[in-house]
């Protein structure tokens, strides 16, 4: 009897260990994970945040928590990496092209005429980067990429048509890479992250700004532009990073989970929400008193992709720096693009 109640209980153990549950997570260590971003909590990141929390929450049995710190409570938009790196928030929403130079491979996302949208896009920026992310941020344990809908110029002072335009206006890029193409243009750059746009252009320090459509509304920056050109001038592809010590914390049964919401699948379903809202930012500007929204002719594109071509030569310059080919590194992304329906 008693050697048949051992196996009894030995065969629940094994069919708990089967279902990820039983004793053993019942003992697991509770975390309540720091989640850090730079935009308002109104941004559609905050709630898509939020869902993945919950979802983490729950499938650990409640042994992972979660609290969201939007709108730069925890630090600078600029340090997000270095703040997961360092612990001072667990996980974080990370924009790399905020530090020229650093992340070299992942710029390719951020190049001229790359990304078509950003639902598709999203799984092809993620599906390629994890052929690099160990090495490129070996610092951190990287979750997954995602990005935004293409973004375009919105201007203060007056239309932006050709790139010829851009010669001596003040501009705030996204980023690095739209920095590049500003300064071949004869632009000058004005730094500043999301959060500051709207008051470099209120006080003139900038003219412009390339920025995704919905969020001119959501941070006010409509307020102080005019013309906006309806062009998919570029993207902005960020990732979800995490502390590798926290990680390192967890029962392998929570790591699992983790793992579980660092995938592809979860890159699309944060990023679909924020494409929806940035596209209908465009009807929104469109519908706005005193905006000019302004298409270009296919002669006036072609314009810009010509010039885009010394951006995507220093980008290709400073990958060869770090011992890859990146004519491959380019053909794999655009690959992965054309796979999801994201390709330009």
């Amino acid at each position: 009897m008693r050697q048949m109640r051992g196996i009894k209980l030995c065969g629940l153990a094994m069919l708990g260990l089967a279902l990820g549950v039983g004793a053993a997570s019942a003992e697991d260590k509770t975390f309540e994970l720091k989640l850090s971003h730079w935009v308002p909590p109104s941004h559609p990141l905050q709630k898509a945040l939020e869902d993945w929390g919950s979802s983490i929450e729950k499938d650990s049995g409640g042994t992972i928590k979660y609290k969201v710190y939007p709108a730069q409570q925890l630090g600078k938009a600029f340090d997000h990496y270095d703040m997961a790196r360092d612990g001072i928030a667990d996980v974080t929403y990370v924009s790399p092209g905020y530090q020229p130079g650093r992340f070299p491979i992942f710029d390719a996302g951020n190049l001229p005429f790359m990304m078509a949208n950003a639902k598709g896009g999203s799984e092809g920026l993620d599906v390629w980067y994890r052929n690099y992310a160990a090495k490129e941020m070996k610092d951190i344990k990287f979750c997954f990429a995602f990005a935004h809908d293409p973004g375009t110029f919105h201007s203060r002072t007056k239309k932006i048509i050709v790139p010829a335009d851009i010669k001596g206006m003040k501009i705030r890029p996204a980023h690095a890479t739209m920095a590049s193409l500003v300064t071949e243009l004869g632009g000058t750059n004005v730094q500043a992250s999301a959060p500051e746009v709207r008051d470099v252009i209120e006080k003139g320090v900038a003219d412009a700004v390339t920025f995704p459509w919905g969020s001119i509304v959501l941070f006010g920056i409509d307020k102080v532009t005019k013309y906006h050109v309806e062009m998919a001038l570029y993207a902005t592809s960020f990732v979800w990073v995490m502390n590798k010590s926290t990680y390192a914390q967890m029962s392998p049964s929570q790591q699992k989970v983790i793992d579980d919401h660092c995938n592809t699948q979860w890159a699309e379903r944060v990023a679909s929400p924020w494409a929806d809202f940035e596209h209908d930012g465009i009807a929104k500007l469109k519908a706005e008193p005193g905006q000019e929204v302004y298409a270009i002719t296919d002669a006036q594109l072609d314009e810009w992709k010509a010039a885009a071509g010394p951006v995507v030569q220093n980008w290709a310059n400073a990958v060869k720096k770090t011992g890859n080919d990146p004519d491959a590194v380019l053909k794999e992304l655009k690959a992965d693009l054309a796979k999801y329906n994201s390709g330009y």
